[in-house]
């Protein structure tokens, strides 16, 4: 069930907006209230959309290790909003639903590798503050991913926290955007259960 956002949405309005409305009710099915939020300032929901959309564009790793990384640091943060979007996201690319499920309780589950493993270990280890990430996790990464894919795994780490802790901040939480995968989503073991 969503939560109420700290600021309240506004009525998205004029020529952009009803084309951001028909995108999103395209890739989502709704238009999600958290669009809204983002609407009284355009500037700012413009450069998170164009960022997050250049991020589906590098293609160093893979698709299956980007997701993980990025469901495994907004489970670790607590965003419910990233975790339902994320694995919305993974059903809609064809990704592994069975493995994208078990990314909230990845420690417990023993459904994937040892990369898979690193890639959301790491993930955990750079959302945590201070950060955490060790000298032995980075070079196991960089043997099997190399430098490109690393870079990116970085990257897309640091992106799932500026969104997921911001939707924190805003109060901004699941839509229910991944009721429509076939295999639910478990419940997270540990960092989610911070949110409101």
């Amino acid at each position: 069930m969503p939560g109420t956002p700290r600021i309240p949405p506004t009525e998205i309005t004029g020529p952009y907006g009803y084309l951001v409305k028909r995108f999103s009710k395209k890739m989502l099915g709704d238009v999600p209230e958290s669009l809204g939020v983002m609407w009284h300032n355009r500037a700012v929901l413009n450069a998170s959309m164009t960022f997050g959309r250049k991020t589906r564009a590098w293609d160093q790793l893979d698709p299956h290790l980007r997701s993980f990384a990025h469901m495994a640091a907004a489970a670790f943060i607590g965003c419910s909003a990233c975790l339902d979007f994320g694995y919305f996201q993974a059903h809609d690319e064809g990704l592994d639903l069975a493995k994208a499920s078990q990314v909230p309780r990845w420690r417990e589950s023993a459904v994937f590798t040892s990369l898979e493993r690193d890639v959301m270990e790491y993930a955990e280890a750079m959302s945590q503050t201070p950060v955490a990430v060790t000298d032995e996790l980075s070079e196991r990464l960089l043997e099997q991913l190399g430098a490109p894919a690393l870079l990116e795994l970085n990257a897309i780490v640091g992106f799932a926290n500026l969104t997921a802790r911001g939707n924190i901040a805003l109060g901004i939480t699941s839509e229910g955007f991944s009721d429509v995968c076939a295999i639910p989503l478990a419940e997270p073991s540990r960092g989610y259960a911070r949110t409101a």
